[in-house]
């Protein structure tokens, strides 16, 4: 099992640590319920470092993004991040991403920390059908970097301490290379998995120590604490954020997910699977990935049936919790169609029990 640049924080702090994409992770530190408001209210800071980098370069850099990603890259300019996928080829998606445009001929990746080696391939072998030099043109310097997302309305303003540059007002979704604590060329975007604002820093392993001491310093008079992969999913349910493994994957495609809006159809963009899921979105997906509120008591669980009031099986929930911000048992699932609409009755059949559901809009937590 890998460790992090701050798994020694980790432990000294008292987290229960678990396995997770093969590293040794917080999954909490002071609860579930603490973290998960104490990010939402003021800001928190989790270890992100199991997620994969990509650096792709050069004269081809343009053309290897483009195809292999579902978002146009050619809407980018130096600076700015997007949200995207990798569609696999058989309709599904490989795994969702951010790309990040530094200049015209420098893009980074970043991909999910349980897919990196898969990604991995699947980018290196369109890249070497291109043209690339993997390993140069295509590097993956996932095991030489560390991240923190450090996340909350009051996140900016903290790391703002030591940052030697102006960050409170960037925009959503850009970056720039600053210099934090002293620390060069760091990549501080401003991104993130939570939908409570805030940046994600990017620098070497070897940085890691001094960034962590630098963030928590920055912090303690706005109330910063560290927060846990359980926190990080609870945020992110209540948003709606996909998480891949369990509201994507290979046999998913981005349509069905609700990400039409990162699957962009325009002239130019002829990236892998384009014309399958073109006619997918007019012919109409037979099935779509939609918001769940219970409205009895009990949680929704990843690969529980959703019924209708009948009982016929109409789909199955991909992710569930109580949200800690609403104080509502949330979910997502695939379901049929003609339940796609907002305040549809659907059922949740929890154990032998039917639990009756509604079918609502995003984002669950509306701040």
């Amino acid at each position: 099992m890998k460790t992090t640049a701050f798994t020694k924080f980790h432990e000294e702090l008292g987290a229960r640590m678990v396995d997770f994409a093969g590293f040794n992770m917080p999954i909490e530190y002071t609860g579930i319920k603490d973290e998960h408001t104490n990010v939402r209210e003021k800001l928190g800071v989790f270890d992100v470092s199991h997620m994969g980098e990509f650096w792709v370069k050069g004269p081809k850099a343009f053309d290897l993004v483009q195809k292999i990603t579902t978002n146009d890259v050619a809407a980018l300019i130096d600076g700015k991040v997007q949200y995207s996928c990798m569609p696999n080829g058989k309709g599904g998606i490989v795994d969702d991403l951010l790309v990040y445009r530094v200049d015209e001929q420098t893009y980074f990746l970043v991909v999910n920390g349980a897919n990196v080696e898969k990604d991995w391939n699947w980018v290196a072998k369109h890249a070497q059908d291109m043209g690339l030099e993997v390993g140069k043109e295509l590097y993956n310097a996932s095991d030489e970097i560390c991240l923190l997302a450090v996340q909350g309305p009051l996140a900016l303003k903290a790391m703002q301490k030591i940052v030697d540059r102006p960050v409170e007002d960037m925009e959503f979704y850009t970056m720039q290379k600053v210099t934090i604590a002293g620390i060069k060329d760091v990549i501080f975007s401003t991104t993130g998995y939570t939908g409570a604002g805030g940046c994600e820093i990017y620098v070497s392993n070897e940085d890691g120590p001094k960034l962590w001491k630098a963030v928590f310093e920055a912090g303690e008079e706005f109330g910063v604490k560290p927060a846990g992969l359980a926190a990080r999913d609870t945020l992110r349910l209540e948003m709606g954020f996909c998480l891949y493994g369990n509201d994507i994957d290979d046999t998913t495609s981005p349509i069905e997910a609700g990400l039409g809006w990162i699957t962009k159809f325009v002239d130019g963009n002829d990236f892998i699977d384009r014309p399958f899921l073109e006619k997918q979105k007019e012919d109409k997906p037979t099935r779509r990935l939609k918001p769940f509120i219970l409205d009895e008591k009990g949680i929704a669980r990843k690969g529980y049936i959703i019924e209708d009031a009948d009982g016929n099986e109409i789909g199955e929930v991909t992710s569930g919790t109580m949200s800690p911000s609403i104080n509502q048992s949330i979910g997502m699932g695939y379901v049929k169609q003609g339940f796609y609409k907002d305040g549809t009755e659907i059922f949740i059949r929890i154990r032998k029990k039917l639990v009756k559901a509604h079918i609502t809009k995003l984002p669950f937590y509306k701040g």
